[in-house]
């Protein structure tokens, strides 16, 4: 076997060409978004209304195995792709453990994570549509950064609305998404009909996805020329992020490593099904074996806690619905610090594999997830973000284990973020004021009361 470097780099002219389509190689396909109106299947002329043409063809094409990437995105993704895949190392030392550990850093770019790499081909998709603008929601702000610089690349007009406690908590992660010419809106806010309904029930809310969505969604679809996109959960996102795991496995193949876990935080679903989708595409062919490993907080555990079920993908419930392991819509999320994964479903892609037993999932509390990122920090180098260090946590987990045993397995996991901009988190972290929070069954029926009745097909 060659000697494997600290870092393995692609050359310029390895970069995927084409994205990778997993649902085409699943024998049981992801359940058909649902009209939230008849209960019904969407069609394309629905879905047209609040997305982009070509992206609605993405979305939903089960069949179609690679997507071509069109060759201006190419050579936006030249300037920051391909990402680097690292040996840790460090780590593997200072665990004393034989497994070797390597990790997919997309964390090389102003938007810091992985998200660009569907944020400039939904972009570019509304620019080659006509469009004026987009609309969108984020999280922990790294979406709508990445959006923000994609849409300044097209010359598109961009409106962010943003978890209401992140928006507070990550003020620099807003002046970014505002010096690339974004507006950005706390969520809830009063500036949507949806936005003031759900400050009315919930008063001093600090917000989730899903409020943000259904605010980012009115405002595409009562404004002409504007349509919404999303930075997770629906099947385009995945195929965008597919590039993720072909560059790593790209990787791993010219070093004849193979993995034997892969490992990825899980929100909504893009960083995990991105990483994964080639690997998981091997296993569903029979060619090849791996076990893989989903990580979400114990403050919102839709994989290990919530339903297999038709539910709205948005507190709101302006948007579709889709089956998925959910918490149910109405699930406000306590105000942690991965707000990324403040999500209350999981893409419908993510959670069919679920549901077939082909990954497992598990939940992680947060102390625990900053005290991992506090040691990959001092021993790797690199800052992680709080989302991504919920698969560090795992991965260091995972790899005491093979210490214990002695066996040298191969971990792999994805570093998709970095925490430059989570130091109010990290403050937290350091004067021991950062607690745990575990919703109660109690909580959680709040949310579950809420998913509507299951339609029959």
């Amino acid at each position: 076997m060659k000697e494997i470097p600290y870092k393995i780099y692609l050359d310029e002219k390895e970069l995927p060409k084409k994205w990778y389509n997993l649902r085409a190689d699943m024998k049981n396909k992801p359940a058909p978004l649902l009209n939230p109106a008849t209960m019904k299947p969407m069609t394309e002329n629905e879905l047209e209304a609040v997305f982009c043409k070509e992206l609605v063809k993405q979305e939903l094409d089960d069949t179609t195995a690679y997507f071509d990437i069109p060759d201006e995105i190419v050579e936006f993704y030249k300037m920051y792709r391909p990402s680097p895949l690292i040996r840790a190392y460090c780590l593997e030392k200072k665990l004393g453990t034989p497994a070797h550990i390597y990790y997919k850093f997309e964390g090389n770019n102003t938007s810091g994570s992985h998200k660009l790499n569907s944020a400039i081909a939904q972009a570019y998709y509304a620019k080659k549509q006509g469009l004026k603008g987009v609309t969108t929601e984020t999280g922990a702000g790294q979406w709508g950064t990445a959006l923000s610089m994609a849409t300044a690349y097209l010359g598109l007009d961009c409106k962010v609305y943003m978890v209401k406690v992140s928006y507070e908590q990550k003020p620099f992660r807003r002046e970014v998404m505002r010096t690339y010419g974004a507006s950005v809106t706390p969520s809830p806010s009063m500036n949507t009909n949806v936005g003031r309904k759900i400050l009315e029930k919930h008063p001093g809310t600090s917000g989730s996805l899903g409020c943000a969505i259904s605010e980012a969604v009115e405002d595409a679809t009562t404004h002409e020329g504007y349509r919404y996109v999303l930075g997770s959960v629906l099947n385009q996102v995945l195929l965008h992020q597919s590039i993720i795991g072909l560059e790593a496995k790209t990787a791993l193949d010219k070093y004849g490593v193979k993995p034997d876990i892969i490992i990825g935080c899980a929100g909504g679903g893009s960083n995990l099904g991105g990483l994964i989708s080639p690997f998981m595409g091997q296993k569903l062919r029979g060619e090849a074996d791996y076990r893989f490993i989903a990580v979400e907080p114990a403050s919102c555990p839709s994989f290990t806690r919530g339903k297999f079920a038709y539910d709205f993908c948005d507190t709101g419930m302006v948007c579709p619905l889709a089956k998925m392991y959910t918490l149910g819509s109405n699930f406000i999320p306590s105000a942690n610090h991965a707000g990324g994964l403040r999500y209350h479903g999981m893409s419908s892609t993510l959670s069919q594999l679920y549901h077939d037993g082909l990954m497992e999932a598990v939940s992680v509390e947060q102390t625990s997830v900053f005290e991992a990122a506090e040691y990959f920090a001092r021993t790797e180098g690199i800052l992680p973000a709080p989302e991504s260090s919920h698969a560090i946590r795992v991965a260091i987990d995972q790899a005491l284990k093979c210490k214990e045993t002695g066996e040298n397995k191969v971990i792999l996991f994805g570093l998709t973020g970095t925490g430059y901009f989570d130091m109010v988190a990290y403050e937290k972290f350091h004067d021991g004021q950062m607690q745990d929070y575990i919703p109660t069954d109690a909580d959680l029926q709040q949310g579950f009361d809420g998913i509507p009745a299951q339609p029959e097909f």
